[in-house]
């Protein structure tokens, strides 16, 4: 079974996947759902509903702090660095690694800023833990799941 997931907000957005010779147009989104304040899905395939749910293609987590902190300056640290480019004013970097490989994008700062402006209306920055459910999240941590779970 899996779970629907629903975002708060979702903008598509076009990468270019830096490559030795070429570059090729990667179609993505941007998604964020206030239930999770902290991240942002970036999912990378068709722009639909489902790319969105993250049922077809992959989709990375990123921190929505690090998006926008690579609006201004290199910011990140192992599998994800995002960076402004020196010489255009519209030009992000994003780096993502994984075991299997890395790649580098070339995206619009623009449209990544007006994106984390329509998640700031939605969660403001510093307000998240708020939205959190911790204690829920702790009980049913220390009950192994939930009642309904196996347990180990």
């Amino acid at each position: 079974m899996t779970s629907r997931w629903t975002p708060g907000h979702i903008s598509p957005i076009t990468l270019q996947l830096v490559g030795p010779r070429s570059w090729t147009e990667v179609p993505a989104l941007l998604c964020y759902d206030p239930s999770d304040p902290y991240a942002v899905r970036i999912a990378f395939g068709d722009a639909d509903e489902s790319a969105a749910e993250g049922e077809e293609g992959i989709a990375w987590l990123v921190s929505r702090e690090l998006l926008q902190a690579g609006l201004e300056r290199p910011a990140g640290d192992g599998d994800v660095r995002i960076w402004p480019a020196r010489a255009t004013a519209d030009l992000l970097y994003l780096h993502l690694r994984a075991p299997s490989g890395e790649a580098l994008f070339e995206l619009s700062r623009a449209t990544v800023a007006a994106f984390l402006r329509h998640t700031e209306a939605l969660v403001p920055s510093g307000s998240e833990s708020a939205l959190l459910q911790l204690d829920q999240e702790l009980d049913a941590l220390l009950s192994n799941g939930g009642p309904d779970s196996p347990g180990r």
